[in-house]
């Protein structure tokens, strides 16, 4: 299986793959349950260097969105290009895959990758804000897809079956992320 590690240590041991990598990023709020996620692919890395928003990756990506509603959500209304900062993915709902939990909570899941030029900053943690680098191997969509699975059903508390029908809707989007035409 794909090596997976928490992103800002294996900055500090200098183990981020340069070549290729993915990097998992989870926005949790612990007292909502709201929850927004980027998965980050990028290749042939030019610099990577630490700023005063997080680490910066000089590199072309392309990044998935997914945000996780809870039944208690407030803004369901509000497309989430219009949300509030915590809230917001640069995407409107039909540019989303949209799976209803048996507790009637969504897990949202963009249909296709949005690409980035140049460079790209993955934050500092913070809170529940967590980061993970993904190395790139021919095991790496079984990887992310095993950590998303994990993540709906344990971190979110969606039920087995719910974080698998996620993940089987995921598969698509992540073949194109995974995909390294365009990178």
């Amino acid at each position: 299986m794909a090596k997976i590690v928490e992103l800002f240590e294996a900055y500090k041991k200098d183990e981020l793959p340069r070549e290729r990598g993915f990097v998992i990023t989870e926005h949790l709020n612990d007292s909502t349950r709201y929850a927004r996620y980027e998965i980050i692919s990028y290749a042939n890395v030019k610099d990577i260097y630490p700023s005063k928003e997080g680490i910066t990756f000089q590199s072309d990506g392309k990044k998935l969105y997914m945000l996780f509603e809870p039944l208690n959500y407030n803004a369901k209304h509000l497309e989430p290009i219009y949300r509030d900062e915590y809230h917001q993915i640069p995407l409107r709902f039909n540019e989303l895959e949209v799976c209803s939990t048996t507790r009637q909570e969504k897990i949202m899941i963009a249909k296709l990758p949005i690409m980035t030029y140049t460079s790209f900053t993955v934050a500092n943690p913070s809170g529940l804000n967590t980061s993970y680098i993904v190395h790139s191997d021919e095991s790496s969509d079984r990887t992310i897809l095993g950590f998303f699975e994990q993540s709906f059903w344990k971190t979110l508390s969606t039920s087995r079956r719910d974080a698998k029908a996620a993940c089987e809707v995921l598969v698509k989007p992540l073949q194109m992320l995974i995909s390294p035409e365009g990178l």
